[in-house]
């Protein structure tokens, strides 16, 4: 399994993003994402995607939508890291 961490500084957050977030969740959920988790303080964003796979991540990472909102990332992140990693359960 892979996990997919995604760590932002919040710039501003809109109707427009939460409308990305929706629509890339569900695409994720069609594209093999297992699972996902996110918070916010408010001024830092932390998200974690589970998978199966590292080429339903890439996958889900080419995606024309995903590429889209990162296009606009600037509108809504000061900046952003994207790990990612091989998890085993315990």
């Amino acid at each position: 399994m892979y996990a997919v961490i995604f760590i932002a500084e919040i710039k501003e957050i809109d109707d427009e993003y939460r409308k990305y977030v929706e629509k890339l969740r569900e695409l994720g959920k069609k594209q093999g994402c297992k699972d996902i988790f996110s918070v916010s303080d408010g001024t830092t964003e932390i998200t974690v995607s589970l998978w199966d796979s590292r080429e339903d991540i890439e996958k889900w990472l080419k995606n024309p939508l995903h590429r889209e909102a990162q296009s606009k990332s600037h509108k809504w992140y000061k900046g952003f890291r994207v790990l990612i990693s091989e998890v085993k359960e315990g």
